[in-house]
């Protein structure tokens, strides 16, 4: 068996310098290639391996795949559906066949020329079904900003906040995929010098920088998923810009939290990366104080060194990095979030997506969301052309981007882009 874990690993196919994508990855995705139509895929530089071409011409026998048809559905849920040994073999097959000393599809011309196809004649699609999508607010930098700016700045946190992953459930129906642009939502909004609420176009609208992660497992109503085994049941991680109305959300989320600001777009990258390929890069959370209770508690290091940043392009304009963030700053991990999700029965499906909430570090450059950045618009940020945002403007760009990197081996995401549109007539 090969590692995943080994840096010096090298595939036939080139890599070009810096890429997301070396042998190690080997992410999973949906798209649609040409001729074919509808594939899963994975990825290394910039080729796309056709998963259902590879299983035709009989190479990923023995892992457990029922057959090619398995990566011709419209998502990757039929394949995640069939468990974690199974995604394991596939991925370690892929190593096999495609690391340098292997001759058996490098040297065949006529399966080679089936089973790949450069990245940049493939459309992506979204990579699974998200049947409920629940996201977070595990970031304490975050939530210690938010509650400076709007409550006690000697008291930031609620009382419950160390003690539970706070998550909300949002929209699965309006997550789409990268490339995808996104109206201005209209909503009501009260203006501070306004004795009534108006109606309108958002006028304070923001990115929120995330990672999300999809269940790989379905549970039954009443099963928990216990803290120390959750990640069993990751399939694998994406980068999450979930758009945010910041006038709209003020206004109506007392008493019962976020609605219309939050489900009208979210952005999801198209390529899933799995925890074997994350594997080098675990490394301890910050220290919960006061500790948990006895269902959160780790036995192993539950978060990722994943550098995330921000772009955000003007229209006609450069792109200026805005944010430069990383995983690691989470206090609440991915398995607790799960654990928590499911401790009180909840049953999880395939393809639920569970998200991180905004990821914001320590040092004011690594605020996940120009409501920090900006700090409630009193500090415009400047553009990389002289232009100043405080909130995002029509037509802006914003582009996400992560990577983990160490002793010369880099995994990452690609982008998670979305370009914001006007908003539409309500009429």
């Amino acid at each position: 068996m090969i590692s995943a874990n080994k840096a010096h690993l090298r595939s036939w196919l080139e890599v070009p310098a810096g890429s997301d994508f070396p042998l190690q990855n080997l992410p999973f995705g949906m798209g649609h290639v040409p001729v074919c139509g509808l594939r899963a895929l994975s990825r290394i530089g910039d080729q796309a391996i056709n998963l259902a071409a590879l299983a035709e011409w009989g190479y990923l026998k023995g892992t457990g795949i029922p057959g090619p048809d398995i990566f011709r559905q419209e998502t990757l849920n039929p394949f995640i559906s069939l468990g974690k040994p199974v995604w394991s073999k596939v991925r370690e097959r892929l190593l096999e066949i495609f690391s340098e000393d292997n001759a058996e599809l490098r040297d065949h011309s006529g399966a080679r020329a089936r089973c790949l196809v450069p990245v940049d004649v493939v459309t992506m699609a979204m990579p699974v079904q998200v049947g409920d999508y629940t996201d977070f607010y595990a970031s304490i930098d975050h939530a210690t900003n938010v509650g400076k700016m709007f409550r006690d700045p000697e008291h930031a946190l609620l009382p419950n906040w160390k003690h539970l992953p706070v998550g909300y459930h949002g929209r699965s129906s309006s997550i789409v995929v990268s490339g995808a642009g996104i109206h201005r939502p209209n909503g009501q909004r009260k203006p501070p010098d306004e004795p009534l609420p108006v109606f309108g176009p958002s006028t304070l609208l923001d990115f929120e920088l995330e990672v999300g992660f999809i269940v790989g497992r379905q549970t039954a109503m009443g099963e928990t998923i216990p803290v120390n085994r959750a990640e069993q049941d990751i399939f694998g991680l994406v980068l999450f810009n979930d758009l945010s109305a910041r006038d709209i959300q003020s206004w109506e989320y007392v008493p019962l939290g976020p609605f219309l600001a939050k489900n009208f777009g979210s952005v999801i990258s198209p390529w899933v990366v799995t925890l074997e390929a994350l594997q080098p890069f675990r490394v301890p959370g910050p220290r919960q104080d006061p500790p948990v209770l006895p269902y959160l508690r780790h036995e192993q290091p539950g978060n990722f060194d994943i550098r995330l940043e921000v772009y955000l392009q003007p229209e006609g304009s450069v792109p200026s990095r805005i944010c430069s963030s990383n995983f690691r700053h989470m206090y609440w991990s991915m398995a607790q979030m799960l654990a928590h999700h499911t401790v009180n029965g909840c049953n999880m499906r395939v393809g639920d997506l569970l998200a991180s909430g905004t990821i914001s570090g320590p040092e004011p450059d690594s605020y996940g969301s120009m409501l920090e950045l900006s700090w409630r618009g009193t500090r415009p940020l400047k553009l990389a052309d002289g232009q100043e945002r405080r909130f995002l403007e029509d037509m802006d760009q914003v582009i996400m981007k992560g990577y983990a990197e160490m002793d010369g081996l880099r995994i990452g995401f690609g982008e998670c882009r979305t370009t914001l549109l006007p908003s539409k007539s309500w009429t």
